[in-house]
């Protein structure tokens, strides 16, 4: 529903929305953390990783505010794109950072999402700008996510406390010059701002509590809904063009999710059956 949300904050320009989005769910996060006696957890850090969350900051960041401007801006679909090419970002950045090997089916899935990219490219006549930035800036947060060391309600909550100077000075700034739009656009506009710490954290939190309780494979799976719904959010509400060739760039990355998603379950039943056998041995041999 993020499309949706965020179509309703007009006539707030995409970096104004950002930096409400930031504060807000800084302040919805301290909550949280001092309801559950664990704000004391941020004055313990160290400069190593205090370094470890501004980075995440800045990549979210990023995130954030390019998918903002791509739903504010009337791309949607092109939003949705950067999140089917997300996944596969990913494994590429496991392989770059972490050395991790790669299986057949995941190198093939990688040329066929690489080919969809140039196909969309041609389409668009460039290179799809949004998109790429939002796997790529995503993929770099999941990368530092792997290795702070802090629990996702602290860690999200320190990145808002580094973005959240940047994001109140301008908000500050746009008061002074009287270009904002909190006040003097209804109560309505005003608490939709505000709501934007709610739509940004309580997913984020959700997922967290998800993971520690649905299987990889399933939860991998689960997660390309999003850019489903959201690329048909942007096709039948939004009536954004889809040429013929555009379809066939996302069919591309549908075969390269299919591809991945398919070793990926595979992989998945085979652990889950070599546990069962290992444990029918250990108790045998009991």
């Amino acid at each position: 529903m993020f499309p949706a949300f965020f179509g309703l904050l007009e006539p707030s320009g995409a970096v104004e929305i950002l930096a409400h989005r930031v504060v807000w769910t800084l302040v919805l996060m301290l909550i949280l953390l001092a309801v559950l006696g664990r704000l004391g957890a941020l004055r313990g850090l160290g400069a190593r990783t205090w370094l470890l969350v501004a980075a995440a900051s800045s990549a979210i960041a990023v995130n954030w505010g390019v998918y903002i401007y791509g739903v504010v801006s009337g791309r949607v679909v092109e939003t949705a794109l950067g999140y089917f090419i997300n996944p596969l970002v990913s494994v590429l950045f496991g392989v770059l950072f972490f050395r991790e090997r790669l299986r057949t089916p995941q190198v093939i899935a990688l040329v066929v999402a690489a080919s969809a990219v140039v196909v969309i490219t041609v389409d668009y006549g460039r290179p799809p700008i949004i998109a790429l930035t939002l796997a790529l800036s995503f993929a770099t947060y999941g990368v530092i996510k792997k290795i702070v060391p802090l629990d996702p309600r602290t860690s999200l909550a320190g990145e808002g406390v580094v973005a959240a100077p940047f994001a109140v000075g301008y908000l500050v700034f746009l008061a002074v010059t009287g270009t904002g739009t909190f006040f003097g656009h209804g109560g309505g506009h005003s608490a939709l701002l505000v709501s934007a710490g709610l739509v940004t954290a309580v997913p984020l939190l959700l997922f967290g509590a998800a993971a520690q309780r649905v299987p990889l494979a399933t939860l991998g799976m689960l997660q390309y809904l999003t850019p489903s719904l959201q690329m048909a959010w942007g096709v039948l509400v939004l009536h954004e063009d889809m040429p013929a060739s555009r379809w066939i760039g996302f069919g591309l990355i549908w075969v390269a999710l299919g591809i991945y998603s398919a070793d990926a379950l595979v992989r998945a039943r085979r652990t889950s059956r070599a546990a069962i056998a290992g444990a029918g041995g250990d108790a045998r041999r009991r």
